[in-house]
């Protein structure tokens, strides 16, 4: 189980297939990186991220999400 990563420790974790989250984000949020298969409309990777309701959005790291240090594993 990782915890208290940084943000190259979490890379590495969705380049695994693991689903990360941030103890510092309010509400249970995780992200998680999606590889387009042949039937996919994106060409390229990218990461996205699950809010506690279920929704699913492209997701891009700001500033202090780019610089914590409480990056975790969700199971």
């Amino acid at each position: 189980m990782i915890e208290n990563a940084t943000i190259g420790g979490a890379i590495e974790a969705l380049h695994d297939g693991k689903k990360m989250t941030r103890t510092g984000w309010n509400g249970h949020h995780t992200i998680a990186l999606q590889v387009p298969d042949a039937n996919s409309k994106m060409t390229q990777p990218y990461v996205y991220m699950t809010t506690e309701a279920g929704a699913v959005a492209p997701w891009i790291c700001s500033q202090t999400d780019l610089l914590a240090q409480d990056w975790c594993e969700v199971e």
